[in-house]
């Protein structure tokens, strides 16, 4: 079975940084497309971000440019490095396939307050 690890999280003051990572274990990790989701406080999961198998890259208009996904490979891992973090980036962080084909982490809260 599918397992996905988030951590990273934390609380930081409006304009700073976090890299959040997913470990992936029981899969081909290689072969698969990864995302990046959040769930604000009293909101629905929305996607954030996608990494392809060749790397291409796609994000949400709020986030283009203040984050960046990329992957390891090697390690099983999926990142998520968020920069210039807003109020409004407050939530919990999960990771899955494409298509959120797998049983979902515990996720990781970023909470972004001064």
């Amino acid at each position: 079975q599918v397992r996905l690890v988030e951590s990273g999280g934390g609380l930081v003051q409006p304009g700073g940084s976090l890299m959040l990572s997913c470990v992936v274990s029981g899969s081909d990790f290689s072969s698969e497309p990864m995302d990046w989701y959040r769930q604000p406080p009293g909101k629905q999961r929305d996607w954030v971000a996608r990494i392809s198998i060749k790397e291409l890259t796609d994000y949400i208009d709020a986030v283009k440019g203040r984050f960046t996904i990329s992957r390891d490979n090697a390690k099983n891992t999926v990142y998520l490095q968020m920069n210039n973090l807003q109020p409004e980036d407050t939530a919990v962080y999960y990771c899955n396939s494409l298509f959120a084909l797998w049983p979902w982490g515990q996720g990781t809260q970023v909470t972004v307050s001064s």
